[in-house]
């Protein structure tokens, strides 16, 4: 197998490939409406009660058509998942890795048309979606290796008489729950770590992006991925956090969203039921608050990039979306001159149209209460650029910038995932770290200087599962930037990372007596 190396991104400045993308949006468009399954050990099954998933951009116009799962139904796929586990549990590493080889195959033969099924469904512009796809083929190739490289165990200490070996065990019946927000990488990721580690799967995706989940299980199906190892429910929150984490056979919880249910999850995998023999494993990716120090010694220009595409890629609805940013007072009229007019620069409209950088926020829930937090930061501090919706049948808001803001403001601490950007002053170098720390989450942070001292600092002291060097502080590569935050942002997962099949394992330590080596007698000489 050749070395893992990163899926290059679709260059969609080049004429051919926005022809081609044109087309494969017209082609995914009049598929609008469809009904889609939940898939329980391959078998479809449709219920009474269905939902609807809509498009961000075009208030009203239905992605796709679904079934509302009830606790019933979990209970089935829980089933199925169990009986699934006993065999596959034993399925050889290399087998279940060719799995996740002939998926990434598939994505990119299907690229373009996962593309845009994440314009329509989630309001991704071209290039955030087609990075999306990119990540998923990532998982699956890096994952796929990594599980070859666990079979064979790690070196142990080898005791006089024995042969010891560790080898690691799959847990069982797992629960994932992506986002809508990566709604293909993060599923996949989490997904595919589940079952390429030797456990079932039962996934539940978000209710905002369920359609693009459906064309993860056609391609599971095109795989041939045997029937059972991933069950697709699909429907309410409460289902995934309540039933399904509830459930004695249970096994593991992978969960990327909010804080609130992260720790609804935490809290209720914790709780023991009766039947119940393990101790639950959650695994949780949540929010985040994360900063942009600009040091009096950046170059601003770079900076000035970096937190914009930080701060108003993908709406600002990225977990590691730069909301703080933090300008040491010396450069801080300086930055703000060059910064500003490249944020009202930024096209505000629907995504499926190439030049609109940003697209709508998810929804209707999404948008009032980003406007109410502009409202909020607007009395905290000085609402500079955007602030209001911008024009369309989407959930539109205009990019927005509301400075002197104080480290205690509402604006500054609560997680908003939206585009808006709350900025600060500080007074020198160590000011801000301490501002940069001050905050219940830990996910991401960067850092702009030319100061050697103080990047070595800022290695030291500012504290993130995820910290830049004069770079942006969204777009983690699997592989090269491990993924996950420390406090209120999760349990530090590190996706992407060589430890994170640890996660979706137990390691067991087996030592076998073999005897002792009799030495061969020496001959006497003559």
């Amino acid at each position: 197998m050749k070395p893992f190396k990163n899926e290059r991104y679709t260059d969609f400045t080049k004429p051919g490939n926005r022809k081609k993308m044109e087309k494969v949006l017209k082609q995914v468009a009049a598929q609008f409406g469809k009904e889609y399954n939940i898939i329980i050990g391959g078998r479809r099954v449709r219920l009474d009660k269905k939902f609807n998933s809509y498009n961000p951009s075009n208030k009203g116009e239905i992605i796709g058509r679904f079934q509302k799962a009830d606790e019933k139904t979990a209970e089935q796929a829980m089933q199925v998942a169990l009986k699934t586990f006993e065999s596959w549990r034993y399925t050889p590493a290399k087998v279940r890795a060719n799995y996740l080889l002939r998926m990434a195959r598939i994505m990119r033969r299907r690229r373009l048309e996962l593309d845009a099924w994440m314009v329509y469904e989630v309001g991704k512009n071209w290039l955030e979606a087609d990075a999306d796809v990119a990540e998923a083929i990532d998982f699956c190739e890096y994952y796929a290796r990594e599980a070859i490289r666990y079979d064979k165990g790690p070196k142990l200490l080898q005791y006089p008489g024995e042969r010891d070996e560790q080898i690691y065990i799959p847990l069982g019946v797992g629960v994932v729950i992506p986002p809508w927000n990566f709604p293909l990488a993060i599923l996949t990721g989490m997904t595919t770590a589940a079952f390429v580690s030797g456990n079932t799967v039962i996934l539940k995706p978000s209710s905002d992006a369920p359609t693009i989940a459906a064309k993860f299980m056609e391609i599971v199906e095109e795989a041939k991925v045997p029937v059972g190892v991933v069950n697709f429910l699909t429907g309410p929150g409460a289902l995934a956090g309540d039933y399904l984490v509830k459930h004695p056979k249970t096994r593991f919880i992978a969960f990327t969203g909010s804080k609130a249910v992260g720790l609804h999850i935490v809290e209720e995998a914790g709780k023991t039921q009766p039947g119940q023999i393990w101790i639950k494993r959650v695994i949780a990716e949540m929010g985040g608050k994360d900063m942009i120090i600009v040091d009096s010694e950046a170059d601003i220009d770079s900076a000035v990039a970096g937190v914009r595409a930080s701060a108003f890629g993908y709406q600002g609805q990225k977990c590691s979306a730069c909301s703080r940013l933090i300008l040491d007072d010396k450069i801080y009229d300086k930055f703000m001159e060059k910064f500003i007019p490249t944020v009202e620069a930024i096209t505000v409209g629907p995504t499926r149209d190439y030049q609109n950088y940003m697209g709508p926020v998810i929804n209707e829930s999404a948008y009032n209460s980003i406007l109410e937090y502009i409202k909020i930061g607007s009395a905290e501090g000085h609402l500079i650029c955007g602030g209001e919706p911008a024009p369309g049948n989407g959930w539109f808001i205009r990019p927005t910038v509301i400075t002197d803001v104080q480290p205690s403001a509402r604006i500054f601490q609560e997680e908003i995932f939206g585009p808006v950007l709350a900025v600060t002053r500080a007074k020198d170098f160590d000011h801000a770290i301490e501002l940069a720390n001050d905050s219940e989450y830990g996910l991401t942070g960067a850092v702009y200087t030319r100061n050697r001292k103080k990047i070595e600092q800022a290695k030291r002291e500012v504290f993130v599962g995820n910290l830049y060097i004069n770079r942006k502080c969204t777009g983690a590569l699997v592989g090269v930037h491990p993924f996950g935050g420390f406090n209120m942002s999760g349990t530090d997962s590190k996706a992407g990372g060589p430890d994170y099949l640890l996660l979706f394992t137990q390691a067991k330590a087996i030592g076998e007596y073999i005897g002792k080596k009799k030495r061969p007698r020496r001959r006497k000489r003559k």
